[in-house]
């Protein structure tokens, strides 16, 4: 698979990565040897850049890889993500602390059962710390060998700047698909001014441009996706329509709706790298495959169209998510 660079210090990572949440955590119960096959397979396939966080279980996500990757550590470009208090995932727990990054990064490293993280994100900013602390501290693990690049995960333009004045970033995390481009007015530019990569999360809708959720009805009881807007009520119907017009240029292609999303936004620039996450290796493969979808200037404009026509219908998170989301 093609390689891409990820900001100006050397990182070089896969064009399409692999996002490992869903095999421990959000989207329901994964079967572990289905999700280490996938893992195996990932690597196969030259998608070497996997992505984890300490809140994934909280903890099981990077017990779990360090299974996978036993043996074969330096095949992985592993990136990893801290930000709250034992890794529960609330907005009263965030802390950017530079006690709490320290901790947190040895948690991870233990959990990992490796001496050094690849790319460490801050999963998000705590209000409460100066960003400049938060990345300061991070960038005191880089010193002693402990973390290689430093990221930042939905943050805004302001944030970016002062944060990679205290120590330069490889990449920005966050959610970037064809139901989500808000980042295209400011972010990106900011992030492309700085020379930092951009790593879309969700790049297929959080799998609801794949085309396989038909109801509402079809997310399990315990899958995150549930208590997220744009898959409730009416908006869950209105969004479909994406879904149709997205199939209709996949029909034409003989390719999926899922290889759509992937193969415009790896159209979107070199310094982007997606990280679609999956559980099954049938799935992997036919992501990996988008690698290979070439899709002409009309193409392009013919999705331009699309999006230009159509409005997804509700938040991309609930109000407690939303929270600790910094537009700064």
């Amino acid at each position: 698979m093609e390689k891409r660079k990820l900001g100006k210090q050397g990182l070089e990572v896969s064009a399409l990565g692999l996002g490992c949440m869903g095999m421990s955590f959000a989207y329901g119960k994964a079967d572990e040897a289905e999700s280490l096959r996938t893992l195996d397979r990932s690597l196969e396939l030259g998608m070497n850049f996997w992505d984890t966080a300490e809140a994934y279980g909280p903890f099981l996500n990077e017990e779990l890889l360090a299974k996978a990757f036993k043996g074969r550590r330096e095949k992985v470009v592993l990136a990893t993500k801290i930000a709250w208090k034992g890794g529960v995932s609330r907005p009263d727990t965030l802390d950017g602390s530079p006690a709490n990054v320290r901790l947190a990064v040895e948690g991870c490293l233990k959990r990992l059962g490796t001496g050094t993280i690849d790319l460490l994100y801050l999963h998000r900013r705590d209000p409460k710390v100066p960003i400049e602390e938060t990345v300061g501290a991070m960038a005191g693990l880089v010193k002693e060998g402990k973390v290689k690049y430093l990221g930042l995960s939905e943050v805004g333009p302001k944030t970016l700047r002062k944060a990679h004045q205290v120590h330069p970033l490889s990449a920005l995390q966050s959610e970037y698909s064809l139901w989500e481009t808000n980042v295209e007015a400011e972010i990106l530019p900011t992030v492309r001014e700085l020379g930092i990569g951009f790593v879309p999360f969700s790049p297929v809708g959080r799998g609801f441009l794949t085309g396989q959720l038909k109801r509402f009805e079809d997310l399990e009881e315990k899958d995150n996706r549930r208590n997220l807007p744009r898959f409730q009520g009416d908006n869950f119907k209105e969004n479909l329509k994406l879904v149709e017009e997205v199939r209709r240029i996949a029909d034409a292609k003989k390719a999926t709706a899922s290889q759509i999303a992937l193969a415009w936004l790896l159209h979107q620039g070199k310094d982007i790298v997606p990280i679609p996450g999956t559980t099954k290796v049938k799935h992997l493969e036919e992501n990996a495959c988008a690698a290979d979808i070439q899709l002409n200037g009309e193409d392009l404009e013919e999705i331009t169209h699309i999006l230009s026509k159509f409005r997804v219908a509700g938040n991309r998170y609930s109000e407690a998510m939303a929270k600790m989301v910094s537009a700064e």
